[in-house]
């Protein structure tokens, strides 16, 4: 009877943990042990946060739920996801959208500071 209860737990545990990731999301998520996204608005139906990134200094492996992303200052950033390594330019005034990104890590390569604005709905 004990395994079986026991058994019951885990999956019911498995069942609850469904959708969430073991990793953090943006806002947990730092760099060198120092945050790189500060809250601007957080509600019952959306969270809007600034992400700055100086010259080497990058996001350490996060996910993102379903967000929209607006570039307020632009630069040149290193990005490791699923799909490999790529360096990649993001001009000001850029914007995104995505369901979902399992995870990836960014590293500020350029010469500047960038800004994101990123708004994740609740």
């Amino acid at each position: 009877m004990k395994s079986i209860l026991f058994n019951l737990g885990l999956v019911l545990l498995s069942l609850s943990c469904l959708g969430q990731s073991p990793l953090p999301d943006p806002l947990e998520a730092g760099w060198d042990g120092k945050a790189v996204c500060e809250v601007l608005e957080e509600n019952e139906k959306v969270r809007a946060l600034k992400c700055t990134f100086a010259p080497g200094v990058g996001h350490d492996k996060h996910f993102h739920a379903t967000h929209f992303g607006y570039t307020l200052v632009g630069g040149k950033f290193q990005i490791i996801d699923t799909t490999g390594t790529r360096e990649v330019k993001v001009p000001t005034g850029y914007d995104f959208y995505n369901e979902r990104i399992e995870w990836h890590q960014v590293l500020n390569v350029g010469e500047t500071t960038a800004v994101f604005l990123i708004i994740e709905p609740k």
